[in-house]
């Protein structure tokens, strides 16, 4: 039933704009899948489904092999999963508080992905600030990373 469920949902965000997780689930309860949101949020981190901005700057989920790979695979996406506290945003920034030590490898992750919308990254110690092209784009960047951990 779960791969059943996991195909199509692929199948949905490939056919269809679905941006938000109450999108999703409601198209798959019409479908005669019997899911929460909780299920939904699940399957999108099973299938690294990550949230893309369309051309009339809407977003959409899009399949993770949509999106250029992180760099070092899962073992840098293992690292940063394991080493981020906590990720906030405010305005076109994104702050990422990580473990003691471990600013770098949640940089490099985030570099990675190569996000157009990402200006750059400075990392400290424990402190990523990311810099992204505008507000909006902080925030749905914030709700990706956040599915990442």
């Amino acid at each position: 039933m779960k791969q059943k469920r996991h195909n199509t949902i692929l199948s949905l965000i490939s056919s269809k704009i679905i941006e938000t997780q109450k999108e999703l689930t409601d198209e798959l309860n019409a479908l005669g899948f019997k899911v929460t949101q909780a299920t939904v949020s699940r399957d999108i981190k099973d299938l690294q489904i990550m949230k893309r901005q369309t051309g009339d700057g809407r977003y959409r989920y899009t399949q993770g092999t949509d999106i250029s790979p992180i760099k070092g695979g899962a073992r840098i996406k293992t690292i940063f999963s394991n080493s981020v506290v906590n990720i906030d945003s405010a305005l076109n920034q994104i702050i990422i508080k990580t473990l003691s030590g471990m600013a770098q490898a949640a940089a490099i992750t985030i570099e990675g992905m190569e996000r157009p919308e990402v200006l750059g990254t400075i990392a400290g110690d424990d402190t990523v600030l990311v810099v992204t092209k505008s507000e909006k784009e902080a925030k749905v960047l914030a709700e990706s990373l956040k599915e990442l951990i």
